[in-house]
């Protein structure tokens, strides 16, 4: 039985866009703690449930459930539900959409349901930032970036590198999508980069710091010369390259095991050689010092994307909103 009420709210995404706006640089912070935490064994991630329907292959539905519990620490638990319906963007819609339930750590009641695509996204997006950070060597001053895939989580990725402080003089974008792309380079003007140019492939993958953020199912960068040594790529949506490039390169995750499932290019190059030879380590371990950082080969992250982010973020988000009266409390939700 509860012992205390504790009325349960709904943050909506306006209130979430705010908020969110406010903490994107400390986002950084928010997941390079979270993924320690993990590190340190202090969090509980279970594998993510994928619901697919045969009719529509390549539209899913991902249950993420997690629980932190960092000693000093109110625990934390609860679960991300996010579908992912690429043809949604032909109707003029996001391709994703999410809600996430942060459930109270002394009875289990949902203590609240928050908007989640936004809280994903910004969190992917401290991620990758964050994974960047590392694999430069602190180094933000970049001549030239670039993005395969012109999404939201694109434009995520890029606000989140300004609000960090790097310099990007120049930015290229490449999407399928011609349309897509040009409305891209326009929102990265705004975002102050004075040179913003569409490219082909090709060029695209030239870049000091590459971006992939696709919905590719399957891998479409083949060359094992794709990158060269002290490149660093960003595999944020993990299908776009093949074995050889992975098996090329010098490869960090943000869990090992998560990442080398559900067909993700570094999981085909385990398939593909029979072992983990290509696994350098996590971003955690880079971070503690626990492994060196070589630049004789390209430098890839690969985050396959934890529960525990969201819940990590969509906690101060929450606190913050029912401090502010911006959270939505529902008194009667719950049968007393």
């Amino acid at each position: 039985m509860q012992t205390s009420a504790q009325p349960f709210h709904v943050v909506p995404a306006a209130v979430i866009k705010g908020i969110l706006a406010e903490l994107r640089e400390q986002t950084i912070e928010i997941v390079a703690a979270t993924y320690l935490a993990h590190e340190r064994g202090q969090t509980v991630n279970p594998d993510s449930l994928f619901l697919r329907l045969p009719s529509d292959p390549a539209s899913r539905i991902i249950a993420l459930p997690a629980a932190i519990a960092t000693p000093g620490e109110q625990p934390l638990s609860g679960i991300k539900w996010i579908a992912s319906y690429p043809q949604n963007v032909k109707s003029g819609i996001p391709r994703a959409s999410a809600v996430l339930i942060l459930n109270d750590p002394r009875t289990g009641y949902p203590r609240a349901v928050l908007e989640g695509a936004l809280i994903s996204a910004t969190r992917t997006a401290a991620s990758a930032v964050l994974g960047a950070r590392w694999l430069n060597a602190h180094q933000k001053n970049v001549s030239r970036m670039s993005f395969v895939g012109a999404g939201v989580i694109a434009r995520n990725i890029l606000k989140t590198f300004v609000a960090d402080g790097w310099v990007l003089p120049g930015v290229d974008v490449h999407d399928l999508d011609q349309e897509s792309a040009g409305a891209w380079a326009t929102f990265a003007k705004g975002a102050g980069i004075a040179d913003v140019r569409v490219v082909a492939l090709e060029e695209a993958l030239a870049a000091d710091i590459v971006v992939f953020a696709t919905t590719a199912g399957t891998p479409y960068v083949f060359a094992a010369e794709a990158f060269r040594a002290g490149q660093v790529v960003l595999n944020i949506s993990l299908r776009d390259l093949a074995p050889e490039i992975i098996s090329a390169s010098y490869n960090f995750f943000d869990d090992v095991g998560h990442c080398l499932k559900a067909n993700t290019s570094p999981h085909l190059t385990e398939q593909k050689y029979g072992n983990r030879h290509f696994v350098t380590g996590t971003l955690s371990a880079l971070i503690r010092g626990d492994i060196p950082l070589s630049r004789d080969k390209p430098l890839i992250f690969s985050p396959f994307g934890m529960g525990i982010l969201d819940l990590a973020l969509g906690k101060i988000v929450y606190e913050l909103a029912v401090s502010r009266d911006l959270a939505i409390p529902i008194p009667s939700f719950f049968q007393e």
